[in-house]
């Protein structure tokens, strides 16, 4: 695998969530480096062998703004 995309949301009650787009890989930190973290470890446990891990990891951050009119 060469790439693996995470989606990345701020939590209502503070830190991250991120969800790999393709597998089945949730993890959540309080900080966006703490995320980072969580989600090596998330690909480590997913993963049985090294060999499978993505050679590139990309963050997509998705922010939801509601405003009135």
């Amino acid at each position: 695998m060469k790439e693996l995309i995470f989606v990345v949301e701020e939590d209502p009650e503070g830190g991250y969530s991120a969800r790999a787009l393709g597998e089945t890989i949730f993890t959540q930190g309080e900080t966006v480096e703490e995320l980072k973290q969580m989600i090596r470890d998330a690909i480590d446990c997913h993963f049985d062998d090294a060999s499978q891990w993505p050679q590139i990891v990309r963050l997509h951050f998705v922010k939801d703004e509601v405003f009135a009119l």
